[in-house]
């Protein structure tokens, strides 16, 4: 689909330059960028590929479960009170008869009961093998329908067994297949590829001066997993317009992603090609830089095929946080998932205001407070690599003991239950590993 313009209200065929409008606020791009896509279409897929997808069809039983009586124990179906004379397994019982069964297997028309081998000996009785019931046998061995499962115990034909909407995990697959099915039908995940720039980055050993370790690399893929998306292909390029171009655009008859992230590109210096790149592919800029630090300078832009492009700033930390106020709701909404509101905790220090900006930091979680880490430079990854979440610090600034947003990160066990209601408590048991700033002092962070 082509998007519909978010900012202002303008039909789609409206053609605002988005960077003559305000910058949107951190929450203003988070809502942006979730309510600019619309869920991917459902798809059919094999049961050893649904796992961690979500149901979009009942799963019903296409029989009954099991469908047919069956033993629960080795031994012998039988007929009457005994004893019995031994026949050919499988065939009907009459009164008076039995016949070796093993456990899950179909009970013989006419039997009444299995007597497992614990509680029968077989003895030649010249004319034929005879089965007694032993001596020590428990009482009531020899019930009608004691050890058999009958048909339909489980479910009936037609029962949900897995209702829409479940998250599938393995029991649910095996489930699945006990009642017949091959495939399922599933909300899709969006394909993301990465684009990966910057003629100075380096992928292997320590980076001379004026080179840099390339960050993205190894980490873009297992973060985009963790958001829900299916990770592509990874393209290194140069710093060249036809080589963004060209990126861009995909494949040429190959399956091209839902959604493509790129790395650095996203200023305005001569070098920087990523606007003029998706105005040549015929798409348009939804978000064109955001209100906050780190990160401002994120953009996201939609293609006329309905494919997104999520443009991450060049700085590690500013990447990352971009990517969560960006990518993070936009792929929630390509997966039919709900936006998910920040939510609050108390602040363990005080944090200095930045005008007309949200600050967002990277924080621990300490005894139900929030403390805002070290090391949190947009070039940096050290305050990140031991935080359990980040602060959204409104531009006035926060008081320690007052209330601030936080959202957890993807990789944390604060992602999986933050959405709970005990999800404060959870995420106050969590202990902190790196260095505070000092309780006295004013908490005041680099931004760039």
């Amino acid at each position: 689909m082509l998007a519909q313009e978010i900012i202002g209200g303008t039909s789609p065929t409206s053609h605002v330059p988005c960077e003559r409008m305000p910058a949107p606020t951190w929450s203003e791009a988070r809502q942006l960028a979730f309510d600019c896509a619309v869920p991917l279409a459902s798809a059919s897929v094999p049961l050893a590929e649904a796992i961690g997808y979500v149901l979009t069809s009942d799963v019903t039983a296409q029989q009954d479960l099991p469908h047919y009586a069956s033993s629960a124990m080795d031994g012998w179906a039988i007929h009457g009170r005994g004893p019995w004379k031994i026949t050919t397994a499988g065939l009907p019982l009459s009164p008076g008869e039995a016949s070796v069964i093993a456990t899950g297997g179909l009970v013989p028309e006419g039997a009444e009961a299995i007597l497992r081998k614990e509680s029968g000996e077989v003895l030649d009785a010249g004319y034929g093998l005879q089965l007694s019931l032993r001596p020590d046998a428990k009482p009531g061995e020899t019930l009608p329908g004691r050890h058999i499962r009958p048909a339909g115990e489980e479910a009936r034909a037609g029962n949900v067994l897995v209702p829409a909407g479940a998250l599938l995990n393995p029991a649910h697959i095996a489930l699945a297949a006990v009642a017949g099915h091959d495939e399922l039908q599933v909300q899709r995940k969006p394909r993301v590829a990465v684009v990966l720039t910057g003629s100075e980055v380096v992928t292997s050993g320590v980076p001379a001066a004026g080179q840099v370790r390339d960050t993205f690399g190894p980490q873009l893929g297992a973060v985009i997993s963790q958001l829900g998306g299916i990770p592509g292909s990874q393209q290194r390029i140069g710093d060249s317009y036809e080589e963004w171009l060209s990126a861009l655009d995909g494949p040429l008859g190959g399956e091209r992603p839902d959604v493509t992230i790129t790395t650095g590109g996203t200023g305005k210096s001569g070098t920087d090609h990523f606007r003029t790149a998706v105005a040549a592919l015929g798409g348009r800029l939804l978000l064109d830089g955001v209100a906050m630090r780190p990160g401002h300078p994120a953009v996201l832009a939609e293609l006329p095929d309905g494919r997104f492009i999520i443009g991450l700033p060049g700085n590690p930390l500013a990447a990352m946080m971009a990517l969560m106020t960006i990518g993070e709701p936009l792929l929630a909404a390509l997966q039919n998932r709900p936006f998910q509101i920040a939510g609050h905790l108390t602040s363990g220090a005080d944090i200095d205001p930045g005008p007309g900006r949200t600050q967002l930091i990277p924080c621990t979680f300490v005894h139900g407070l929030a403390f805002p880490a070290s090391h949190t430079g947009p070039g940096m990854m050290r305050g990140l690599a031991w935080a359990d979440g980040f602060m959204a610090v409104p531009p006035d600034g926060v008081e320690a003991g007052e209330p601030v947003p936080v959202m957890p990160l993807p990789w944390t066990s604060a992602w999986s239950s933050v959405w709970t209601s005990a999800w404060s408590s959870a995420w106050s048991q969590a202990q902190a590993t790196i260095d505070f700033p000092n309780q006295p002092g004013r908490y005041a962070p680099w931004h760039g």
